[in-house]
């Protein structure tokens, strides 16, 4: 059966075109966009019309790789940026208007469940798991062997503690203490309502994660053949971090594996990605390229 799935978050939107059979996803296509959707919903409560127009721009787009291909299972799904907004109904208006679909503002919880589904097909490694994905709002937490048994979601994201928090380029000395506490504070709740410490495998799901696997590794560029399922140890992970850290925003964007529109909000990220494994207990981490969008296709199928 071919899908089109698309997700669409606090920083970016993405498109998965696939074929899925017998438990398996083929891809057909798989695009990435930064729009930067929920652009300042930490501080006003809503969705700017600036982020609306981006958003609408990229959609666009995705439905007319939909339509030439003549599918008709398609499934939207938003998250952090579309659940907190005060007008969220601009946002719904929009998206029936390009594609026809109302979005799905799902819970924290059915955002937990899609990316589990996502992130342990075809995986190797010894359950359980402990699968967090660092969005630009919100963080996930799931824990689980062949399915979610325990999940948690959390206001800390890349975007979010960027705007809350990091505001010099580098960032100051004082301004990296105060989104550690933010996240520490949140990342100890997590881990006490949900057995992460009690994993044995920790997987790591969204941009900020592969591209600080691709920087751990030096790769020339971005390579998802090499960052899916490669494995990273927490010193390593803590080196790129306290690299970003001490770069500009400006060279950031000039590493030859960063995305341009991630290169501003990342070292939030870093810093989220840094934390949960120092206090989860974890040595190293695999990263996975497969997440929530892969999680929402298999739904559809």
């Amino acid at each position: 059966m071919r899908v089109a799935a698309i997700d669409c978050g606090t920083n970016s939107i993405r498109l998965l075109i696939a074929d899925v059979a017998d438990g398996e996803i083929t891809d057909v296509v798989r695009r990435m966009e930064i729009v930067r959707l929920g652009e300042g919903v930490d501080r006003t409560g809503r969705l700017s019309d600036e982020a609306l127009a981006r958003t609408r721009a990229a959609l666009q787009a995705y439905e007319s790789e939909i339509s030439g291909l003549g599918i008709k299972k398609v499934r939207m799904c938003a998250t952090s940026a579309s659940r907190d907004a005060s007008n969220a109904h601009e946002f719904r208006d929009m998206v029936r208007g390009v594609l026809g679909v109302d979005p799905e503002v799902i819970t924290g919880d059915e955002e937990a469940r899609l990316s589990f589904t996502g992130a342990v097909a075809g995986l190797d490694a010894d359950p359980p798991f402990l699968i967090f994905d660092i969005g630009g709002g919100s963080t996930e937490f799931v824990t689980g062997v062949d399915g979610v048994e325990h999940a948690i979601s959390t206001d800390i994201g890349c975007v979010r503690m960027t705007e809350r928090h990091l505001h010099s380029d580098p960032p100051s000395a004082a301004e990296i203490a105060a989104t550690e506490t933010d996240i520490t504070d949140a990342v100890d709740a997590a881990l006490a309502a949900v057995p992460g410490r009690e994993a044995r495998t920790l997987v790591g799901l969204a941009g900020t994660v592969t591209t600080i696997t691709a920087l751990a590794q030096g790769l020339p560029g971005y390579d998802a053949s090499r960052i899916h399922h490669a494995r990273v140890s927490r010193e390593a992970v803590a080196k790129v971090a306290d690299e970003l850290l001490a770069m500009t925003t400006a060279e950031r964007l000039a590493l030859p594996v960063m995305h341009p529109g991630r290169a501003d909000v990342i070292v939030g990220g870093a810093l989220i990605l840094k934390i949960v494994m120092e206090r989860s207990g974890h040595e190293s981490l695999i990263a996975s390229e497969h997440d929530i969008l892969d999680g929402i296709a298999f739904s559809i199928a």
